[in-house]
């Protein structure tokens, strides 16, 4: 049987209920209403999803050390999370501005995305994708260059509100 998607994440961090709180302002993650409790954790669901959740926090406490991956450990890089449009895109990148979150952003060609950091210094990506049917080969080949991200361009170019991911990450619309 082959995966086809990430069903959820779960991350270890210090302060759950600063975590909760942070991930519900930066992402619009909601604790999960009727979960079985577990001391020192919480589920939260994004905002439409029906998975049973997405992301799990389990607290280790405030004494714990920084996570090492990437600087003589190996370990997770970053989780992406993909919204619908480039509107939902512009929006995050203001909270994630005024949560003094945002870490970067870069044009990935085919892949607009932002970087940003937790309370924990955990990084992760939110990322619109072009449809597929606005791909074309020169965006293909432009995949291998990164350029800076300009939203105001993309929006321009493809649409405050065009789905992002159709045939891509989602299936095509019929």
């Amino acid at each position: 049987m082959a995966v086809h998607r990430l069903n959820h994440a779960v991350l270890y961090v210090r302060d759950v209920p600063r975590s909760v709180a942070f991930y519900a302002e930066a992402l619009g993650f909601a604790p999960i209403p009727g979960m079985p409790e577990l001391p020192g954790a919480a589920f939260l669901r994004a905002p439409g999803s029906s998975n049973d959740h997405d992301l799990g926090l389990f607290g280790i406490g405030p004494s714990a050390g920084p996570s090492a991956a990437g600087r003589g450990a190996v370990g997770l890089y970053h989780l992406a999370w993909e919204v619908d449009t480039l509107t939902d895109l512009a929006d995050t990148a203001d909270r994630l501005i005024r949560l003094r979150a945002l870490k970067g952003s870069s044009d990935h060609s085919t892949t607009k995305a932002l970087y940003a950091e937790d309370p924990d210094g955990l990084e992760f990506e939110v990322s619109w994708l072009v449809p597929a049917d606005r791909i074309d080969d020169q965006m293909l080949a432009g995949r291998a260059r990164i350029q800076p991200l300009d939203i105001d361009r993309e929006i321009a170019r493809f649409g405050a509100k065009t789905p992002g991911g159709i045939g891509v990450s989602r299936p095509a619309l019929v």
